[in-house]
């Protein structure tokens, strides 16, 4: 967590003291920094190299415009997708995540025919739609304002607490969703 939020705190800072160029520069020069240091604590190579390369296309696509504002483009307009998909999941009963819970715990989609099970991941698909929501119109407002220091600090308290929030959302929808049905509902067990 605090790994994907230094560059973004290194390119804001770059940027307040040095301008595009040193913002692009702290930004790519710590995120490389942070891959070596896992590669040699031996730990996962994926999130380092994922790393690095976020970084460098938002500092490319910040390059490339000479605006420093345009390295939050690729989040803001991610989180408007992902707010869509998720909402376009629940209107299709099939909310993602539980199609993402189920998908990662190995037990398929039989989940789908119980009301009590859809209902429940429907609600946290609703609060993580809501988050990517929240963060697509509070930092499409900053960008829009040209407000490149409070973008940073948006992305940073946006990020992960409000992940969390949504990954309790779905971890409540697990349990509950195991309590049984309702009266009167059948399982597919049942029929």
């Amino acid at each position: 967590m605090v790994y994907s939020s230094l560059p973004v705190i290194a390119f804001v800072i770059g940027n307040s003291l040095g301008g595009l160029r040193a913002a692009i520069i702290a930004a790519v020069a710590l995120a490389v920094a942070i891959a070596a240091e896992r590669l040699l604590r031996k730990e996962s190579v994926m999130p380092a190299v994922g790393g690095v390369f976020g970084v460098a296309i938002a500092a490319g696509i910040s390059w490339w415009t000479g605006s420093a504002k345009d390295y939050f483009l690729i989040g803001i307009w991610s989180n408007l997708a992902l707010a869509v998909v998720f909402a376009l999941s629940v209107l299709a009963r099939r909310p993602l995540a539980g199609v993402v819970w189920y998908s990662m715990t190995g037990k398929g989609m039989a989940w789908r025919e119980d009301r009590r099970a859809r209902r429940c991941f429907g609600i946290a698909t609703i609060v993580l739609t809501a988050i990517f929501a929240a963060r697509f119109a509070v930092q499409q407002y900053l960008y829009a304002a040209d407000e490149v220091g409070s973008l940073g600090t948006a992305k940073i308290l946006m990020g992960y607490p409000l992940l969390a929030v949504g990954v309790l959302a779905v971890a409540w929808a697990a349990r509950a969703s195991r309590r049984g049905p309702e009266a009167g509902e059948r399982t597919p067990r049942q029929s």
